[in-house]
C-alpha cells in the first residue's frame, strides 16, 4: 500500500481530520465570492462524499469536512469542471479575504472585490517560511478588521474641499470622527486640518452639495497577528493613492519575509527579531 502524503495533501487543501483517512477539504474563495452555480456544486460534493454539511472559516472560505482519501482525486476534477480550486494551507500567501467594498457598500472607499482578485492573481500560495494573510476592507469601518492580517489595505479618500459649492451648513464637521473640520457659519469660512484626517470618506459621502471632492487611496499596515500571539498591525507608510504602487510595497513585504524570515516564523515575529527600521528601509527604496 503506497504510504499517503499527509504534507501534500494539507499543502493542497485537503486537512488531515482526527478520524482516520477523513480530510476537511478548503476551498479557494478570493474576497468571499462564490458564484451560485458554484455554490451548488460544493452542495452536491458535501452531500456524495461528506456528511452533508460545509464549515465556513473566518477567513471566507469554504470547508467540506469528512472527505475520504479515495475520494481526493474524483473531487478535484468534479471541482475543476465547476471552476472551483482547493484552497491553500501550509506555509505560503492563505486566502485573499475582502469586504464588498464601494461595489456595493455605501461606505466603500475602494473596490475591495476587484483588488482581492488581482491579490489573487499575483499572490495567493506562494511560498513564503509560515502562513501569511492579506486582508482588504473598503473603509475606516473595517468590517475585515486589516490590521489583524500580516498586510492589510484599508480603503481611504483625501479629502479636497470645494469652497464654490460649500453651503457652510457644518454637517462635514458634525460627521467628522478625527475633529479635522471647524466650520464657522455665519463667518462662511471652513478650515480643514489635513494632518488630522483619517481618509475615512465621510466628509465626502454626507455632503448634501457635493461640495467635498476626493482622491481615493490605500492605508496599509504591517505584522499584524490574531493567533496565538495578538498583534496589531502598523501603519508605517502614508497613504498610497496608485495601485500600481500599492502592488510594489506588497512585493517587497513578502520578499522581505522570503529573505528574513525563519520557517515557522511569523511576519510580525521577523520584523520584531530583524528590526521595523531595516523594512522600513527597505520600503523607502520602492516609495
Amino acid at each position: 500500500m503506497a504510504q499517503v502524503d499527509y504534507k501534500a495533501l494539507k499543502k493542497g487543501g485537503f486537512m488531515r481530520q482526527i478520524q482516520k483517512d477523513r480530510f476537511s477539504l478548503r476551498l479557494r474563495i478570493v474576497g468571499g465570492q462564490i458564484k451560485a452555480g458554484q455554490l451548488k456544486k460544493v452542495y452536491e460534493i458535501a452531500e456524495q462524499y461528506g456528511q452533508g454539511y460545509v464549515h465556513m472559516t473566518s477567513r471566507q472560505s469554504i470547508e467540506i469536512p469528512f472527505v475520504k482519501l479515495e475520494d481526493i482525486e474524483v473531487i478535484k476534477k468534479e471541482l475543476h469542471e465547476a471552476g472551483l480550486q482547493p484552497g491553500a494551507c501550509g506555509p505560503r500567501v492563505r486566502t485573499i479575504t475582502a469586504c464588498q467594498g464601494s461595489a456595493v457598500c455605501p461606505s466603500g472607499n475602494i473596490d475591495t472585490a476587484a483588488l482581492a482578485q488581482e491579490f489573487d492573481k499575483r499572490y495567493y500560495a506562494r511560498e513564503l517560511p509560515h502562513k501569511f494573510k492579506l486582508g482588504i476592507t473598503g473603509c475606516s469601518n473595517n468590517c475585515l478588521k486589516a490590521e489583524e492580517n500580516d498586510l492589510g489595505v484599508k480603503g481611504g479618500i483625501l479629502p479636497i474641499w470645494q469652497d464654490s459649492k460649500c453651503t457652510f451648513c457644518g454637517l462635514c464637521e458634525a460627521v467628522c470622527p478625527a475633529k479635522a473640520i471647524a466650520v464657522a457659519k455665519e463667518e462662511r469660512k471652513l478650515e480643514f486640518k489635513q494632518a488630522a484626517c483619517t481618509y475615512c470618506g465621510k466628509c465626502n459621502k454626507s455632503c448634501p452639495v457635493d461640495a467635498w471632492d476626493g482622491k481615493s487611496g490605500f492605508i496599509v499596515s504591517f505584522g499584524g497577528l490574531f493567533g496565538n500571539r495578538i498583534a496589531i498591525g502598523k501603519q508605517t507608510i502614508p497613504i498610497v493613492f496608485e495601485e500600481d504602487k500599492l502592488h510594489v510595497i506588497v512585493e517587497t513585504a513578502l520578499q522581505f519575509f522570503a529573505d528574513n524570515g525563519k520557517p515557522s516564523e511569523r511576519f510580525r515575529n521577523t520584523l520584531d527579531r530583524v528590526g521595523w527600521d531595516a523594512f522600513q528601509i527597505k520600503l523607502k527604496e520602492v516609495l
